[in-house]
């Protein structure tokens, strides 16, 4: 493993933020990242203000699995026979993928609208901290504490790691999770995309340019790539 990584893993666990980059050729996007169990409203803020895309929450496998939470492609393929519309508008013109790993947005139960720095970090915070709870429970019975603590639609959005990671595919949601997992903790990350001050996605250049100021390294997807598959084969 190159000791770039390993040090990024060390911040991670640290509860630091990273960047991840995750390829040429696919989004060219970078992510800020933290773990979800060590956000707070002053982190909150930071990627709102530093990265300024969309903050979302990963869900690994075994949890969306075990809690049936939904693609929300496919809900919205269930719900066109009620709302012919949603037929219409089915994403399979993406340019550089071949499905979206958007799942439910949520809020937690007890958060005003949502929507603050505070709101959002006791969102993300509790989902990374009793996520990790559900694999010793049964499906019933984890299902029901999701239910107890979050309301959905929210302005937290999850997304579903895809199983088999970055063997099967590039996305951040995937990157993140590996690098998590790789840190030997609960593999919940929340992320955000960089954009410029004129609005357009960060490059890799400007982010190593942002990273050097803030202090924050870039990992590259490739890397971690690398790394999961030497030690899963």
């Amino acid at each position: 493993m190159k000791e770039a990584l390993v040090n990024a893993l060390a911040r991670i666990r640290e509860g630091e933020f990273v960047m991840v980059y995750d390829a040429d050729g696919r989004e060219e996007e970078t992510d800020l990242v933290v773990a979800s169990r060590h956000v707070t409203p002053e982190k909150v803020r930071r990627l709102r203000r530093d990265a300024g895309g969309l903050i979302c929450v990963t869900v690994p496998p075994d949890t969306w699995e075990k809690l049936g939470l939904p693609y929300l492609q496919d809900l919205y393929r269930y719900a066109s026979r009620e709302y012919p519309l949603l037929s219409a508008m089915k994403a399979d013109d993406i340019p550089y993928d071949e499905k979206s790993t958007f799942s439910l947005s949520v809020n937690h139960r007890d958060t005003f609208t949502g929507i603050s720095d505070n709101d959002r970090a006791l969102t993300i915070n509790r989902f990374g901290v009793i996520a990790e709870e559900f694999m010793g429970m049964d499906t019933d019975e984890a299902v029901e504490l999701f239910g107890k603590e979050f309301r959905t639609p929210g302005h937290v959005f999850l997304l579903n790691a895809t199983r088999g990671l970055v063997s099967r595919r590039m996305g951040h949601t995937e990157l993140t999770t590996a690098l998590l997992t790789m840190a030997d903790m609960y593999p919940s990350m929340t992320i955000c995309e960089m954009l410029s001050s004129n609005g357009r996605s960060l490059t890799e250049r400007e982010a190593r340019a942002y990273g050097e100021s803030a202090g924050i390294p870039l990992i590259e997807g490739g890397d971690i790539k690398e790394a999961w598959e030497d030690m899963h084969g």
